[in-house]
């Protein structure tokens, strides 16, 4: 167990004149206002603060970052303000554990929203002061070392949160310790199978493993000593996560993966990184293509080494890693390495702009979008960190995600040159808006005042400002559209009353209808009613009185102008289990780019003429409806009939794997309709056609797929029927 007199140590170890009595204080207050309480291992609640502060000190932060780390749940989860914590410890230490605490006390409408602002929230505070980050990392380590202790769904959602966003915000703030421990972590609740079968397959094959490591690492020593360069090397296995991902991405066994092992070179100075590299290649042959200079372009991270491939001794494959001891550092314990807080304050300096580039431009999703799905969706595109490089004309360095095309570059240099970009030269050659970046490319990009961005782009881009960027401009013209046609609408319906439009709005109607409706202006009862949220028949009917009412205008419609959306069908339901808010009686429909089945979250959108469409909450497709047509919706009750659903399943092509898939659909109460198996090069991709009845039978299915020794991957991907 954790003692508090272990950080006190920690602190003395780096801080030169710490303030050892604050630390006190805080662990005080934190243990009297968490008194009686327990975590769900049994132990006092206050084992998890005094946790997350050693953590804290392990990354030799300063006293109000341990300070905070002591108290980040006292408002939360006790009785303490933060005014509490202002008046005892100072503003400092307050604005850090408010920070870090949660939106406890605000009713959000869905897990999304409150998912959404709580870590808007912790952006906002970050930008301010950067430890906000690091304290709530400490945090979700400790969270995440006690997760034996949580009920299975819990665990689940959790170490998915934690794979989604807080192992690649780590990363992206050069935390690797942190980072790969995150992910470690996940990959155990995620995929326990899996993780179990590596960790053993690791394990039994360690020995031998270890030998070559020692052989290879001495033969590095002699070959640095005989060139006169002073170094210490070491050998690494990676970790369980992206030894599983590269796995899973080539499609091979354990085996099979030749660089599992990296070696780590360091040396005194960057000169002797790039003599320590000349040895190197000059002793072994190098791999074609895997040459990294990461020294002079660093990562985005602020990660600098030399990485590079050759057959080593033996034959065998072998990853180097070339740096100095100052970018070892820095690569294990990132920002908090590289950080200097100055009369206590942790704002990002002029001089560090760059190096944050990516959390100015997290900001700025903050202030832009305000759909709580689309902004973590944002979010987790941003914190992936592949990148690509390339060059404007005029030599500019331009870095964007792995992936990326003209577009995402026309957007990155302004929201008015990527609305008109029309196409492109790479170096010197035109290509389609579609090509993907590569590393070193020159790109020129062309413009026209005609061109208009399309639902085609969302397609095409990578980076999540162009399509943030390619949203809001397709809105704007689905809302000048709709705001015109429900002008005409609404018009037309008052005129078969007896009605003029100016007449209604003088006796005050119009306004009575936004009222009545809870829409903030009249354009906002428009649009809503142009896009079909609410009909120009029930706006007219709430607004004026069957008494008032008068024969036609000489030009209205003799007839209703539309069906309205919901259809009364005589009590009975859809038979979908689905309701809109509230009511069963709507008539909706599965969207066929994601498949819904019971369980799953999901979202409604209002489509003309064809009622309510059910989506995945998370569904890209649907990020890209406009929110305004979105209606909430529920699995309301059983359905009356199962759901389609497909998987992939990639894996080894060995006899009888496919009567074990078999066996697997069967154990899990689960008929196969449709199946389509083909192999390239030794490896199989299997696609399945079945029905289910809920989200567990689903689940129960992918995990009997994963059992199975030689599959690589289990994905549910969308089917037409």
């Amino acid at each position: 167990m954790i003692r508090l007199s272990d950080i006190l140590h920690k602190v003395e170890g780096y801080h030169p004149s710490p303030d050892l009595d604050l630390v006190q204080r805080a662990y005080v207050f934190a243990n009297k206002a968490h008194e009686g309480q327990m975590r769900r291992s049994g132990d006092p609640y206050v084992t998890h603060p005094l946790s997350v502060a050693l953590v804290i000190a392990e990354l030799r932060l300063d006293v109000p970052s341990i300070c905070a780390g002591l108290l980040h749940d006292c408002v939360e989860d006790t009785s303490a303000t933060v005014e509490d914590l202002q008046r005892l410890f100072g503003d400092e230490i307050a604005f850090l554990v408010d920070g870090v605490t949660k939106l406890g006390k605000v009713a959000w409408r869905t897990k999304e929203d409150r998912q959404a602002e709580n870590f808007r929230k912790m952006l906002l505070a970050m930008a301010k002061d950067i430890r906000v980050i690091l304290i709530k990392l400490a945090d979700r380590t400790d969270n995440m070392r006690t997760l034996e202790h949580m009920p299975p769904d819990k665990q689940e959602r959790i170490a998915q949160e934690t794979l989604d966003i807080y192992a690649p915000l780590a990363n992206r703030l050069g935390m690797q310790a942190i980072k790969c421990e995150l992910e470690d972590l996940s990959f155990k609740y995620l995929l326990p199978s899996d993780y179990e079968a590596l960790r053993s397959k690791l394990e039994a094959s360690d020995a031998p493993r270890q030998q070559y490591i020692d052989r290879a690492a001495a033969s590095i020593r002699d070959e640095m000593a005989k060139a006169g360069l002073p170094c210490q090397v070491s050998g690494r296995v990676k970790h369980l996560w992206s030894t599983w991902a590269k796995m899973r991405r080539d499609q091979r066994d354990l085996e099979q993966v030749h660089d599992l092992v990296a070696f780590r070179v360091m040396t005194q100075s960057v000169r002797d990184c790039y003599a320590a590299l000349g040895v190197i290649h000059s002793t072994w042959t190098p791999i074609p293509g895997r040459f990294k200079d990461y020294i002079a372009l660093p990562k985005p991270n602020m990660y600098q080494s030399l990485h590079t491939s050759v057959i080593g001794p033996q034959g065998e494959r072998m990853e180097v890693q070339i740096r100095t001891d100052e970018m070892d550092r820095v690569a294990q314990e990132g920002i908090a390495a590289h950080w200097k807080y100055k009369a206590g304050k942790g704002g990002i300096d002029a001089k560090d702009e760059k190096k944050f580039a990516w959390l100015r431009q997290l900001m700025e999703w903050q202030r832009d979008l305000k759909d709580p799905n689309e902004f973590i969706e944002t979010v987790k595109i941003d914190l992936f960190e592949d990148e690509v490089y390339v060059f404007t004309p005029k030599g500019d360095v331009k870095a964007l995600a792995k992936g990326a095309t003209p577009i995402d570059l026309a957007y990155s240099i302004h929201s008015v040159v990527g609305n008109h970009c029309s196409g492109a030269r790479v170096n010197g050659l035109m290509v389609p808006l579609r090509y993907k970046l590569r590393n070193g490319d020159t790109v020129e990009i062309l413009t026209n005042p005609q061109q208009k961005p399309s639902k085609d782009w969302l397609g095409i881009v990578a980076t999540s400002r162009a399509k943030a960027k390619i949203r809001a401009e397709i809105r704007a013209v689905e809302r000048a559209r709709s705001l015109q046609l429900g002008r005409d609408l609404l018009e037309r319906e008052l005129r078969r009353v007896g009605m003029a439009w100016n007449r209604a709005e003088k006796q005050g109607l119009i306004a009575k209808a936004v009222a009545e409706f809870k829409t903030q202006t009249v354009e906002e009862l428009l649009v809503l009613v142009g896009f079909g949220k609410f009909t120009s028949a029930h706006v007219v009917e709430s607004i004026v009185p069957e008494p008032e009412r008068k024969a036609p205008l000489d030009d209205a419609p003799k007839d209703p102008i539309r069906k309205l959306l919901r259809k009364v069908m005589g009590g009975r339901t859809t038979g979908t289990g689905i309701q809109v808010e509230g009511e069963n009686d709507v008539l909706v429909r599965f969207a066929k780019c994601c498949n819904p089945v019971p369980g799953d979250p999901i979202i409604g959108f209002i489509t003309r003429g064809r009622g309510v469409a059910v989506h995945l909450r998370e569904c890209p497709k649907a990020i890209d409806l406009d929110p305004d047509r979105r209606i909430e919706v529920s699995w309301g009750g059983k359905s009356k009939s199962s759901r389609p659903v497909q998987l992939r399943v990639q894996s080894g092509d060995k006899p009888g794997l496919l009567a074990e898939m078999s066996r697997a659909f069967a154990h899990a109460g689960v008929n196969i309709a449709q199946a389509n198996c083909r192999t390239v090069d030794g490896k199989a991709v299997n696609t399945f056609l079945f029905n289910v009845e809920d989200l567990e039978q689903l689940k129960r299915v992918i995990r009997e797929l994963q059992k199975i020794d030689g599959v690589y991957a289990v994905e549910r991907v969308a089917t037409e029927q």
